[in-house]
């Protein structure tokens, strides 16, 4: 059985340590809310970047596959662009649809990557990777970082 023992015979320090007031935690719920609000957007801008690297890496593999195909067949054809375009990525959400120009393909191809409509990305603005490295998002372009950002 717990003792008990009645507030006339607490001390005065022993009587202020007996919780949380109402406002003290009104007060960190603020706080909480505030860093919240602080922190979520600058999460959803993290999370869209990775996205839209992720894409690119794959744009990267689709180059790289025309190009190898394009070597074990000694030319550029439409055979080559078999199985590359479509929806992206595989597994999961789609976010982008893949497409290939120009169609015949030639040796200055295009990879394009438009961003699906009411997914997290159709804000962001469509990409492409050229046939020299070249990538771009809506209208900048460039081969170092300059479209990421």
């Amino acid at each position: 059985m717990t003792n008990i023992v009645p507030d006339e015979k607490l001390s005065k320090s022993q009587k202020s340590m007996r919780g949380f007031t109402l406002v003290e935690v009104m007060i960190v719920v603020a706080i909480i809310g505030i860093l919240a609000a602080i922190a979520y957007p600058n999460y959803q801008r993290y999370v869209i970047k990775t996205k839209r690297t992720d894409m690119m890496s794959e744009m990267y593999n689709i180059a790289s596959e025309i190009e190898s195909r394009k070597l074990a067949q000694g030319a550029y054809s439409n055979a080559l662009i078999t199985g590359l375009g479509g929806d992206y990525p595989k597994q999961g959400t789609a976010l982008y649809t893949v497409s290939i120009e120009p169609n015949p393909l030639t040796a200055r191809w295009l990879v394009r990557a438009v961003t699906k409509n009411n997914t997290q990305m159709s804000a962001d603005g469509n990409l492409t990777l050229n046939y020299q490295g070249i990538k771009c998002r809506g209208s900048v372009c460039g081969t170092g970082d300059d479209w990421n950002k």
